[in-house]
């Protein structure tokens, strides 16, 4: 049952957060794994009130009292008052009163009040009393506005800064939010994003071609004294769709499980799927080559391969129709040239040598990475994919690792609705 699999996720979370620290941990990995931790607390507590049925001696529970917002913060008044001033039943409204709240706001090193009142209007004759509806809010009855939810999401996975750096530059800009408090929005938010992660995925999987690569990720399981590779896969449409958009994936193991279960249940390259070669990949073993040795073999692969891509400059603005015609007529004689020159070449060289490796990549793989030639709407390689998953090669080196896998799977969901 999902609520008792994720009362029992709760359970477990509560527990590793308030007993001992792991004597392994500094005090910076300490408080990315608080922070963390938080984030997940709240987006489990808020799915599970979602779930149960709310009691009602919870609802009589006392909360504690927020402190108000500093008064000395510039204020921002938006009214809400009803369309017309008119009862049903014809008598004309007279207001009566007002109800305020106060939503705080950030634009980067600034902070400001949004007071928002909502006038109250009464009809002497039937005693009726009307307002305008409170608008929606991301996290309800909270204090932040979307423009401050934003901006924390932003900064965290997309600059990469930890939540504890934004406590800071929040203190410096005149009101300290904790991170705890911080964690709680962004698990909110993480939740709340869901949906629209969930349709984006629908609508990436309605296309023929999409590229897909993976980054490895250190995930710390809590109450472990370390870490073990995690991976994000990513997937996203090729730079001739009109849709560019990308999914994230973050997943325990490299398992191609987890791709059959993304992209379908029969999606493996024996049925349902057609691997796409990654000719820049082949073009690197011959560069590498080059450089370490000053290969002539290498030097005239690396020419064979930069005439392919001219032809791709070419075409890369034409329809698919047009594309895989200058491609047939100019590319496809380029192609078995350097096949046929590779075959030579390979039987000259001894194996376990460089050259060796840098031909048996390309000829192993030779099907796959001509498959393009084949088809206007397919690539030529996988760069497109791979400046997508950079961030997050990037971002390791601040947030060091993840903290479970559902504030990697949070994470993910954040990312790809930043970048559709």
């Amino acid at each position: 049952m999902v609520i008792e699999k994720l009362s029992h996720e709760l359970a477990t979370l509560k527990r590793h957060k308030y007993a001992q620290r792991s004597e392994q941990m500094n005090d910076l990995q300490a408080s990315l794994w608080n922070e963390l931790v938080e984030g997940d607390l709240a987006a489990i507590e808020i799915e599970l009130a979602q779930l149960s049925v709310v009691d009602a001696t919870a609802q009589t529970k006392k909360q504690p009292k927020r402190a108000p917002l500093p008064a000395e913060l510039p204020r921002t008044l938006i009214h809400h008052e009803p369309e017309k001033n008119l009862c049903n039943c014809g008598c004309q409204l007279k207001r009566v009163g007002e109800d305020v709240s106060e939503k705080l706001d950030y634009v980067p090193g600034e902070f400001t009040v949004e007071r928002h009142i909502r006038g109250k209007w009464a009809c002497a004759q039937c005693e009726t009393i009307i307002q305008a509806p409170i608008p929606a809010q991301v996290i309800d009855k909270g204090i932040p506005t979307a423009g401050l939810l934003a901006q924390v999401l932003v900064a965290k996975y997309s600059d990469h800064l930890p939540l504890y750096r934004q406590e800071r530059i929040f203190a410096r800009a005149g009101f300290a939010i904790p991170r705890s408090t911080l964690a709680e929005w962004v698990g909110a938010c993480g939740l709340h994003l869901q949906p629209l992660v969930d349709a984006l995925r629908s609508t990436l999987l309605e296309h023929n071609v999409l590229h897909a690569d993976e980054t490895p990720v250190s995930m710390l399981a809590p109450g472990k004294k370390k870490t073990h590779k995690a991976y994000v896969w990513a997937y996203r449409t090729t730079p001739f769709s009109d849709l560019k958009a990308v999914v994230y994936n973050f997943t325990p193991t490299r398992a191609g499980e987890h791709a059959r279960h993304l992209l379908g249940y029969k999606a493996s390259f024996n049925s349902g799927i057609t691997e796409i070669g990654c000719m820049a990949h082949a073009r690197r073993k011959f560069y590498d080559l080059h450089q370490a040795s000053q290969s002539t073999l290498a030097a005239q692969a690396l020419e064979y391969i930069s005439q392919l891509y001219r032809v791709e400059r070419e075409a890369k603005d034409l329809p698919p129709d047009k594309r895989h015609t200058i491609r047939h007529e100019k590319a496809r004689p380029i192609a078995d040239a350097l096949y046929q020159w590779m075959l030579i070449h390979r039987q000259k060289v001894p194996d376990g040598s460089g050259t060796a490796r840098a031909l048996d990549y390309s000829l192993k793989r030779w099907t796959a990475l001509t498959r393009y030639l084949d088809d206007g709407a397919v690539p030529i390689d996988n760069n497109w994919m791979e400046n997508q998953i950079r961030p997050w090669a990037l971002g390791r080196s601040n947030w060091l690792f993840a903290g479970s896998l559902k504030s990697g799977q949070r994470a993910d969901a954040v990312s790809q609705t930043q970048r559709a």
